[in-house]
């Protein structure tokens, strides 16, 4: 997964890479990038993307081109790695640990960077004293709302939440506000369906932040969003921040669920066909699971696109051509069953780009991104990707 390329600097073409490599079209980036801002902006809310997809200062050059803004991270990892490259303002949006509470502090005071942490019980409010002192710096802190059964957080009515505010503030940090997020809306596909969604989210995050008002905190964030209910919101009265990450790539799964078409992804992994299998309709790739991921959240939609969908060297899709197969190093394109379809003719040698399930899963397998620009060859640039917790 390595190659003799410069780092950020233009690269020649797609010819030179060795395969599997990930590319990234820098031309549906910013298309997807700016289709957000405009939404949010025409929403009155701050966007505050999350970067656990991207994991790439150069990714977030092309969001915030003026200079650092207001992120979200996943691994604090992740949130080292940006406070490096000025950004000063960031939520850790996964539930806290007494350890990871007290080396995002340890960043803070490094860096001068505000790291955003976020709980949902009293025991988690209590290890905040001990991580103020160690540290020297107050932490600010997110309450998580479940605002669908998805994941963990408290429900907006639960009687604890004014109860985990009050200590949050008894140990002398801050309450930041409220954070919530959608997962459920990963499972629809319709646009009335996400709608309903995007509001669910808003109503329920907006209660919540009532009740809190009303036993004396201010509550001053209000924080929501998930890819689909961010483009599908049509009204953010009560919410101040909203926050998406998978949406600067796209990836079939999204597709699926109705929030892009296939032209709008941005990620894909260059692949080699190195043998064929006429009598089984098989051909086989050099892109398997370590190269695209396990990940197979298609199975679930109406469409399955198995561990990936196929296109050509220039990214145009080959019809119902699927990697319906994969092991540690190979992958197995098919036609997808039930289609009428025949394999294309894809002698050995011949390059195909396979399209992501999940973007962040298959992008986490590899440690840059070779950059290029619609169906040109040209890889104009690489990009480094950070990696780990």
């Amino acid at each position: 997964m390595t190659t003799d390329l410069p780092e950020s600097a233009p690269t020649g073409t797609i010819k030179a890479l060795i395969t599997p490599a990930l590319l990234l079209d820098q031309t549906r980036l910013d298309r997807n990038i700016q289709r957000l801002a405009r939404h949010a902006k025409d929403l009155g809310v701050v966007l505050r993307p999350h970067m656990k997809t991207a994991k790439s200062i150069d990714v977030a050059r092309r969001v915030f081109p003026g200079g650092p803004g207001p992120i979200t991270v996943s691994t604090l990892a992740e949130a080292e790695y940006f406070a490096s490259h000025g950004y000063r303002d960031m939520t850790y949006a996964v539930g806290l640990s007494p350890a990871s509470a007290r080396r995002a502090m340890e960043i803070s005071a490094r860096t001068g960077a505000e790291v955003k942490l976020l709980l949902d019980t009293v025991e988690q409010a209590d290890a905040l004293t001990e991580v103020r002192v160690a540290t020297g710096v107050t932490p600010s802190v997110f309450i998580e709302l479940d605002c669908d059964d998805h994941r963990g957080g408290l429900k907006p009515d639960d009687p604890r939440l004014p109860e985990v505010a009050d200590r949050i503030v008894a140990t002398g940090a801050t309450l930041a506000g409220l954070l919530a997020h959608a997962g459920e809306s990963y499972g629809l596909s319709t646009p009335e369906a996400l709608e309903q969604a995007a509001e669910n989210e808003r109503l329920a995050t907006v209660r919540a932040a009532k009740l809190l008002r009303a036993h004396g905190h201010a509550c001053p964030i209000v924080s929501i969003g998930s890819t689909p209910t961010a483009h599908f919101a049509r009204n953010l009265d009560g919410v101040t921040e909203l926050r998406a990450g998978v949406y600067m790539f796209f990836d079939l799964v999204q597709h699926g669920v109705g929030v892009c078409s296939v032209d709008d992804l941005a990620l894909s992994v260059l692949a080699t066909v190195i043998g064929t299998k006429p009598e089984k309709g098989w051909v086989l790739v050099d892109a398997g699971w370590m190269a695209l991921s396990r990940d197979r959240g298609t199975a679930s939609q109406t469409v399955d696109q198995g561990y990936g969908m196929v296109c050509d060297e220039a990214l145009r899709v080959l019809e119902d051509v699927i990697v319906s197969q994969a092991s540690q190093e190979h992958g197995i394109l098919t036609i997808r069953p039930g289609s009428d379809k025949s394999m294309p003719e894809l002698a050995v040698g011949t390059r195909v780009r396979i399209l992501p399930n999940h973007a962040c899963a298959m992008a986490a397998q590899h440690a840059f991104y070779s950059v290029v620009n619609g169906d040109s060859a040209e890889v104009v640039a690489r990009w480094e990707r950070i990696r780990g917790w």
